[in-house]
């Protein structure tokens, strides 16, 4: 966690654009989601749910030494839970447990899992939930739904084709949904780059901000103390753990060594620079106030006129 807010600052401090890759963002089927709640399609979000289950475990290599199941595969439905939220959330509850690769059990943390889920609480009484699995025997197994109080948007899983078998002892899709990410996501993969490019050429803001990424890598945190603990942990109590003496000197810290007079926050935004399109947004808001108004200019010239007057005078 305090390497990524050094890394964030590092580029920020630069001025370097900085774009976070949550793939998902991009993917057509999650966006009609996330525009249908901007829309009002179906009213007030009162409830978002996400699965993500891959067509096979890794091996024991992989999972070894990364992360945990919270870090390194629920973070895109953590963020995406985020995304369609479009808040910050507050806290979260969560459970992990093996059931495929009993190899793993051996490992620290939440890398002992295949199998996780969690409730994530957000402002207005807003629930998330999440579950995830490290094995589909169907393929890739990635959906979403957003229950609100108008009616309900959710999306299904992608397939390879539209063909369809009817027999007497089977009627459904002919083949597997898709069970490679690269293939499942190659869309939204493009989109996302052609996103990024854009943002180069036209000197516009990223799409999906390193400030996000941090969020998502906080809650994928929270999610892992959670299961370890077997409580409610809130966003904030992770963000209080990072010190930074400054942009780009950060470490974790107990909350009993602080420096005294040190003010922790729980806001992750407190502990970044702004970034470079804050910058320059920050500098455009400068230069339009010190334009001045139809009204200054008509003042101003009616001083002017005034002055020169009395001078006749």
């Amino acid at each position: 966690l305090a390497e990524t807010v050094e890394a964030i600052n590092a580029c920020n401090e630069a001025g370097v654009k900085l774009m976070t890759g949550l793939q998902r963002r991009f993917d057509p089927n999650f966006r009609r989601v996330k525009q249908a709640i901007q829309d009002e399609e179906v009213g007030d979000t009162i409830m978002i749910k996400l699965c993500s289950r891959d067509p096979s475990p890794p091996p024991f290599e992989y999972v070894k030494g990364g992360g945990g199941i919270f870090a390194d595969m629920a973070v895109h439905d953590l963020d995406m839970s985020r995304f369609l939220a479009g808040e910050d959330p507050i806290d979260i509850l969560a459970i992990g447990s093996c059931h495929i690769d009993k190899s793993i059990e051996v490992l620290e943390g939440s890398e002992k899992f295949d199998t996780a889920s969690c409730i994530v609480r957000y402002p207005n009484g807003v629930q998330a939930m999440v579950d995830v699995c490290r094995q589909s025997s169907y393929g890739y197994d990635q959906r979403a739904e957003v229950l609100g109080t108008s009616g309900m948007i959710a999306t299904d899983n992608v397939y390879p084709n539209t063909a369809k078998i009817y027999k007497n002892s089977f009627t459904g899709n002919a083949d597997m949904p898709y069970d490679f990410f690269l293939s499942r996501y190659n869309e939204a993969y493009v989109t996302e780059t052609v996103a990024f490019c854009e943002s180069l050429v036209n000197d516009s803001p990223v799409p999906c901000t390193g400030q996000d990424g941090l969020a998502a890598l906080i809650m994928a945190l929270a999610a892992d103390k959670s299961a370890e603990e077997n409580r409610w942990v809130s966003f904030q109590e992770v963000v209080k753990s990072v010190y930074c003496e400054d942009a780009t000197s950060c470490e974790l810290l107990p909350m009993d060594v602080f420096p005294e007079g040190f003010q922790m926050s729980g806001d992750p935004r407190d502990l970044l620079l702004p970034d470079v399109d804050e910058q320059k947004a920050g500098e455009r808001r400068e230069a339009v106030s010190s334009i001045p108004s139809d009204d200054d200019v008509q003042a101003n010239g009616f001083r002017t006129r005034v002055k020169s007057f009395l001078k006749r005078s």
